[in-house]
């Protein structure tokens, strides 16, 4: 088993509570290890496992888990825990997992997973579509698509996003989240293989040939994936597209690292906007 076997990785750095007395981990720890790296694979299939599995009819649980200990990780090491579907049958499917430090492989393992009725936990064929996406992410297939357009194309889906991000989770009152601009702005949102939101972002014409990004926004349970650049790099793309020879944003502080990442740099002094502290940002098209 080699590292490049694997499309997903999860990233993690051993902590004092997982180790024993003599600062190795503890074996049943490396079974949560691969439980996390399973949520990242999630992630990296652009699926938000709770309204993914009501969309697709079931719920996938786990049935048989082996682990093969090849080398002991220690307190501090950082490790790479790689996932990949390997098979699918009929009601099941078949994960193989790895546990590197380095390139060294410490752990090897396999985990069946069912999927099932959530009230009986009786099996059921893994849907189609499913079954599709796994087979296209170990591929290396994308595994999402941005769509542009206006309000009436986009505007339910765009607004399910923000509303989710922006009302329910940051608190900001629904009447300053959703504004008049929205009629006049190109709205872009990313939707993955079984056709759902999971995020959204809006292009405005600031002054002529100035563009502004604004309401970006990405479902919390695929965050971390890239779906926010995915999505930031559609918008740029059109303000290109139209002409603009700039395009600015006010970012929420506690992403400004991710902008910066993506090419903006600051122009201007922290300020407050709904209780939250922002940054003026631009970039130069």
């Amino acid at each position: 088993m080699q590292r490049n076997e694997f499309r997903c990785f999860h990233r993690l750095r051993v902590r004092w509570a997982e180790v024993d007395m003599q600062k190795i981990v503890f074996n049943a720890h490396y079974l949560m290890y691969i439980d996390t790296a399973m949520s990242d694979y999630w992630r990296a299939l652009g699926l938000p496992y709770e309204a993914s599995m009501h969309v697709l009819g079931g719920e996938m649980y786990v049935k048989k888990a082996t682990v093969e200990y090849h080398a002991s990780a220690r307190l501090d090491d950082t490790l790479n825990v790689g996932l990949r579907c390997t098979r699918i049958g009929n009601s099941s499917c078949l994960f193989t997992a790895g546990i590197f430090c380095g390139d060294r492989l410490l752990i090897s393992a396999e985990l069946v997973y069912v999927f099932a009725d959530p009230a009986t936990q009786t099996s059921r064929p893994v849907p189609p579509a499913l079954r599709a996406i796994f087979e296209g992410f170990e591929a290396g297939a994308d595994m999402a698509e941005v769509r542009t357009g206006d309000w009436n194309t986009l505007g339910r889906d765009a607004g399910r996003v923000r509303t989710e991000v922006f009302v329910h989770e940051q608190g900001i009152p629904a009447e300053i989240e959703a504004d008049v601009q929205d009629i006049s702005a190109r709205h872009a949102v990313l939707y993955n293989r079984l056709g759902m939101p999971i995020a959204a972002g809006r292009l405005l014409q600031q002054s002529p040939g100035v563009g502004r990004i604004g309401r970006m926004a990405v479902d919390r349970s695929v965050r971390g994936a890239q779906w926010g650049r995915q999505l930031l790099d559609a918008l740029v793309a059109a303000a290109r597209a139209r002409g603009d020879t700039e395009v600015q944003l006010h970012a929420q502080r506690s992403a400004e690292g991710f902008y910066r990442r993506a090419g903006f740099s600051v122009v201007g002094e922290p300020y407050e906007e709904a209780g939250i502290a922002h940054i003026a940002m631009a970039q130069r098209l």
